[in-house]
């Protein structure tokens, strides 16, 4: 019994790299389905080598266009691009597996002519009763009883109307390989029995084409989640069925990627929203900022440094350096670091980001005027540096943009008793400003005259009225650059409402 790795396991580095990633269109994209992608992109791109995108829907039941849509929608949002597959070609087209039927079929008769595959008509009744006559647990399925049907017991069979599957010799011996992130592993003799690779209706099994185009399209590494790492003994023993049918010239290397976790110690869920790709996009997620934090998932650029951009991430990416413990989602720590990277933005790239988050919230219309435009321009530097998601964007400038404010609860019931007072005082010292000379630096000297040095109250307590009377809110972007955004007569006029509504 041989426990080495295979030596027929290829040696490929650099530009001769090839992964894939290979998700079903099932549903919407989630973060974890997405961190593969990302770490697959991630090692081509460092090792110079190539992404391979296929779709793998053989599931007519499950797979739909809409999902397959949103896949591309998902990829071209995070800048995740390929080299060949689905959209842009390749030398190994067809990239959609319900189109390759004619090359798996290809691929059959080569496994046969091999004597690597057999004809298996035992049914699972019949299979259930030679286990427990035999004394076997039933867990242990089959029991590679027609291995050695002999012509005439097959002809009885199609006799009776029997259809066969197709299952693929096992080797009595140990599988081991060597796992680029959690090292030598091996899978004793006898683990599993001969498997299926095509139903009795002629229906090949994902066990089966999987492999199969890997081997087709040259894939030299195959990267991916933890959960799949019990199938790859089976995959070993067809690849090496491959290689000696001529079909595949080497077994390509795994590594298998650790777990996102959600709460406890159980796996995040699709329906957890923390999964939901999309929704992070909704809330204001940058495309930089969620690659960054999903690369934190079981990989780190360094133990004092948690931000990177996507080229450093490139630079240092190996897939042998990813830890293959658990990772937990953090969804405040996502949004820390996505906050690091919206800093990161020039503030004209920052504007355009926001801008669709305004028209979303109907704080701008759907084609902003130049007006506009110019306004959300002046008014972003004012949020850029405390702003976690895009999302927040609306709360914190829709002010700006409305003709009266809109006061929130909770700011009006943090007033001082004294706020009138305290507005008023605003409004007689804001009169005297000159309208050009209407600046930040003006208004702030102005209200510290009036407020701090005229009524002797702390800055703390000095500006909250006026800052609900300009913006509604307890918490708003710099007041006196948002005055000066709103000019003299609508700031004037804001302070002098509250007084109204205080006074009533």
């Amino acid at each position: 019994m041989s426990s080495a790795p295979d030596p027929r396991t290829t040696t490929a580095t650099g530009s001769d790299v090839r992964v894939r990633f290979c998700p079903s269109p099932t549903g919407l994209p989630h973060v974890g389905l997405i961190r593969t992608a990302l770490f697959n992109w991630g090692y081509a791109r460092h090792t110079g080598g190539k992404l391979v995108f296929r779709i793998e829907d053989t599931d007519a039941a499950r797979d739909s266009e809409e999902s397959y849509q949103q896949l591309l929608d998902a990829l071209r949002w995070l800048h995740i691009d390929w080299d060949e597959g689905v959209e842009v070609g390749g030398p190994h087209e067809p990239y959609r597996q319900s189109q390759r039927g004619h090359l798996y079929l290809e691929v059959l008769e080569k496994l046969k002519a091999a004597g690597a595959v057999y004809e298996s008509f035992s049914t699972a009744e019949e299979i259930d009763a030679r286990n427990e006559a035999n004394g076997r647990a039933k867990q242990m399925g089959y029991d590679n009883y027609d291995r050695d049907l002999t012509d005439e017991q097959k002809a009885a069979f199609l006799a009776e109307g029997r259809q066969p599957a197709l299952r693929l010799r096992v080797p009595d011996e140990d599988i081991t390989y060597v796992d680029l992130i959690r090292g030598e592993v091996t899978f004793p003799a006898g683990s599993f029995p001969d498997f299926v690779i095509v139903r009795p209706n002629g229906a090949p099994l994902y066990t089966f084409v999987n492999p199969v185009d890997d081997a087709l399209m040259g894939i030299t590494h195959v990267l991916r989640g933890e959960d799949l790492m019990p199938s790859t003994a089976r995959q070993l023993v067809l690849y090496a069925a491959l290689v000696d049918a001529g079909v595949a010239s080497f077994i390509p290397r795994f590594g298998h990627m650790p777990l996102v976790l959600g709460d406890g110690t159980k796996k995040l869920s699709k329906r957890d929203p923390r999964a939901d790709l999309f929704l992070h996009r909704e809330r204001g997620f940058i495309h930089e900022g969620l690659l960054n934090y999903l690369a934190l998932l079981g990989w780190s650029i360094g133990h004092d440094r948690d931000v990177f951009s996507l080229e450093e991430f490139i630079a240092a990416f190996d897939i042998a350096d990813v830890n293959p413990n658990p990772a937990r989602f953090d969804q405040k720590k996502a949004e820390s670091i996505n906050g690091d990277h919206i800093r990161m933005l020039e503030p004209a790239d920052f504007a355009e980001r926001i801008t669709p988050y305004l028209v979303t919230a109907g704080v701008v219309g759907e084609s902003p005027t130049d007006e506009q435009r110019s306004l959300i321009a002046a008014a972003a530097p004012l949020i850029q540096e405390r702003l976690p998601l895009l999302g927040d964007a609306p709360g914190l400038l829709g002010f700006l943009f409305a003709d009266a404010v809109t006061y929130d609860d909770d700011a009006l019931a943090g007033l001082p008793e004294n706020a009138a007072a305290v507005l008023n005082a605003c409004v007689s010292a804001l009169e005297l400003v000159p309208e050009a000379e209407f600046t930040a630096a003006t208004i702030q000297a102005a209200l510290a005259g009036a407020l701090i040095d005229g009524l002797g109250l702390k800055p703390r307590v000095a500006y909250g009225p006026p800052r609900v009377a300009i913006s509604g809110r307890r918490v708003s972007p710099p007041l006196f650059e948002s005055m000066e955004l709103l000019g003299k007569q609508a700031s004037i006029a804001r302070l002098a409402a509250l007084v109204v509504r205080l006074t009533a």
